[in-house]
């Protein structure tokens, strides 16, 4: 190429570090959205949270995008003022958000005169609590109210976030190895959900004196890396425009006119069912996840003098993580015989890890080995769908993984209770399968989209499909919550009379019941996919042939 025509994106150096600061601004993005999950029963024992306030506070992330219809307008902003701004923005939000959060689950905010407001506020909202859909309620805790707030606000900035990489992704990859780097993307974030899960109790323990607060700080801090991150894209991004001459790329505007189009393909409410109700299965489960194996597995304590109880060990577990999650993404774009070798000493690391996790007698790095197979598979699914198709077949086997390991934790995994090492090892190939479901599902689905809509209105359809999946994220985590106090009123009332401690309470729910219902979620989705592949074959979606060969023939 000559010199004199090169801008920064055919440089592959400086186009992948562009990738880095948006994958890498995600990936923190995806710690503070779990940043409580793993110390749930910490917040039941020191803040008062049962699982319903737990439930209601963690559903509001997707409440403003949902009820508010901000992520419609999110789409809007982005094509009124393009990918820099729109990046700036989100980094913004997301951290007003985050800070309210933080100070919500302070010690200072515990007797201030924002603590009484919310306590004698916003128990009753007009017209919400009459359609069952307020993000508050009497009785709630005052500092979970608080902290919906910001939750709220983060979850506005976080959607916003993710419609805006994309968009990055595709201004910068367009034409070269955008499936890769998309691909790439979505692994590091995913492994986000890894370094909460290992991260988040640490510093809630740190130095033997519990406080929540230090989870939410090193989440803020996070998010103040993510801004920054940003900003350096926004000159980045600024000066790559200047080279090409081009305006800033900005999507087609979410058009009204465009709702008829779409919601008149069969095929796209299917797809657009699957996703609410797989991810509903995935996404609020992950909020839930490790205090169920709390209440499930029975663990051990560890002497504090032992290396297994000290700091250092959550530092060479994350290492050793990373490692795995390298070598098993890199494996697929390195030739045999060395990528098998590389699979190998990926395996044998995530051994190695899944040991430590065991000695560590810690439920949250037990479910931190959750997205570790995905990252693994996810290239190796891609390219299937790439090159051989079958995308619709694909869904179906996704949600019958779906199902079986919601089973298994809810009747299988209990029956080990008792038998440290047995259910230790259940619990580890459940939530490895479950990764890769969590790969498999959306390797298949996203793809199948534009086959299922006209062209000029794919942007409009990806919107829709990300404002119904916000309603299962808005509602499951709260029907979990309230399931889980229903089916275990003895317990809940038993610790509000005092007959037994808040932190005893915490790891003693009975999960089955919601367990059972994230299971029908998944059979509704195993019958969503047949249906879909017999409407596919009936129409001629396409949805089994690969993309690949599709693209040769339009040529």
């Amino acid at each position: 190429m000559d010199n004199a025509k090169t801008v920064m994106r055919d440089v592959p150096a400086i186009r992948w570090t562009a990738l880095l600061l948006l994958a890498l601004a995600m990936f923190c993005s995806y710690i503070f959205m779990d940043i409580l999950s793993p110390i749930k029963d910490l917040m039941q024992s020191m803040r008062g949270w049962d699982s319903t306030a737990f439930g209601t506070m963690q559903g509001s992330e997707t409440f403003l995008n949902v009820f508010v219809f901000f992520l419609i307008f999110a789409g809007i902003i982005l094509d009124k003022m393009g990918v820099r701004f729109t990046a700036l923005l989100s980094g913004c939000v997301m951290l007003v958000g985050a800070f309210i959060n933080y100070y919500a689950v302070t010690d200072s905010f515990i007797g201030s005169e924002l603590d009484i407001w919310f306590t004698n506020h916003l128990n009753y909202i007009p017209g919400f609590d009459e359609l069952g859909i307020s993000p508050f309620y009497l009785g709630m805790p005052s500092s979970a109210k608080l902290a919906a707030v910001g939750f709220m606000i983060f979850g506005c900035g976080v959607e916003m976030a993710g419609i805006t990489v994309s968009r990055g992704i595709v201004k910068w990859f367009k034409g070269r190895e955008m499936a890769l780097a998309m691909g790439s993307e979505m692994a590091l974030a995913r492994l986000g959900v890894a370094t909460c899960m290992i991260f988040s109790p640490f510093f809630a323990k740190l130095g033997g004196n519990i406080d929540v607060s230090r989870s939410v700080a090193f989440g803020v801090i996070l998010l103040m890396i993510t801004l920054i991150m940003f900003i350096v894209y926004f000159f980045m991004d600024k000066k790559l425009d200047s080279q090409t001459g081009e305006a800033e790329d900005k999507d087609d505007p979410f058009k009204i006119s465009d709702v008829g189009a779409i919601l008149k393909s069969g095929g796209f409410w299917l797809v657009a069912l699957l996703c609410v109700l797989y991810y509903s299965a995935i996404f609020p489960f992950q909020k839930y996840a490790v205090n169920m194996l709390q209440c499930n597995l029975t663990f051990t304590e560890v002497p504090a003098d032992s290396f297994w109880a000290s700091e250092s060990v959550t530092i060479v577990q994350y290492i050793i993580m990373l490692f795995v999650a390298a070598t098993a993404f890199a494996s697929n774009f390195i030739k045999k015989p060395l990528s098998n070798i590389m699979l190998v000493v990926s395996g044998i690391f995530l051994l190695g890890y899944c040991y430590m996790g065991y000695m560590r007698q810690s439920a949250e790095t037990i479910f931190a080995v959750f997205p570790l197979l995905a990252v693994g598979i996810t290239p190796i699914l891609g390219k299937i769908v790439d090159h051989k198709g079958k995308a619709a077949t694909m869904l179906i086997f996704g949600s019958l993984l779906l199902v079986a390991c919601h089973l298994t934790f809810a009747f299988i995994l209990p029956l080990f209770k008792g038998s440290a090492i047995s259910g230790v090892i259940v619990a580890y190939i459940t939530i490895l399968v479950l990764g890769a479901s969590f790969s498999l599902v959306p390797a298949s689905l996203w793809p199948s989209v534009p086959k299922l809509v006209d062209e000029k209105v794919i942007g409009s359809a990806y919107s829709l499909i990300f404002w119904i999946q916000n309603i299962g994220l808005w509602l499951f985590p709260m029907l979990i919550g309230k399931i889980l106090d229903s089916t275990n009123a003895e317990l809940v009332a038993q610790t509000k009379s005092g007959v037994i401690s808040a932190e005893a309470a915490a790891t003693q729910y009975d999960y089955t019941a919601p367990l059972i219902m994230l299971a029908g979620l998944g059979l509704a989705a195993l019958a969503l996919g047949i249906l879909l592949k017999h409407v596919d074959k009936k129409k001629g979606y396409n949805l089994e042939l690969p993309n690949i060969k599709e693209a040769i023939e339009n040529k």
